[in-house]
């Protein structure tokens, strides 16, 4: 009986740069941005607020990421259904505002990273952007 299987993390390489890359892409568009980095059990490895970048859209940078992290999907994809309720039951750890996406890479769900600040699409963009830096997409 097999009582243990092999797991593929982000190095600190990685993290590090997909923080480099959200905070280049989001000078870029001239949005300061707050960046959140988690793994796939949702544990924080990283987070950078940008001078400018608005102090509590840290914690929905936060639950984007945990959210991504969590279902393996785009935090803009919770059902309409439990956009409200959610939030509440997780304590705020989840939500569906835009700008939280899934870390995958060769298939495997490594992380979630957590954009916000900006738009829905400003933040989405910052965050594909970092994803593109290490080969990951949000599918």
């Amino acid at each position: 009986m097999q009582i243990t299987t092999p797991t593929e993390r982000l190095t600190d390489a990685a993290v590090a740069l997909l923080v480099q890359t959200a905070v280049e892409t989001a000078t870029g568009m001239g949005q300061p941005q707050c960046i959140v980095i988690v793994d796939a059990s949702a544990v924080e490895l990283a987070s950078f607020r940008m001078v400018g970048a608005r102090v509590l859209s840290m914690r929905s940078a936060r639950a984007k990421a945990q959210t991504a992290a969590s279902t393996g999907r785009p935090s803009s994809a919770l059902p309409e259904a439990v956009r409200t309720s959610i939030p509440l039951a997780t304590e705020g750890t989840m939500t569906g505002l835009p700008g939280g996406l899934p870390i995958i890479r060769n298939g495997v769900l490594l992380g979630g990273i957590g954009i916000g600040s900006g738009t829905g699409e400003q933040d989405v963009a910052v965050a594909a952007a970092a994803l593109a830096a290490i080969g990951a997409s949000a599918q």
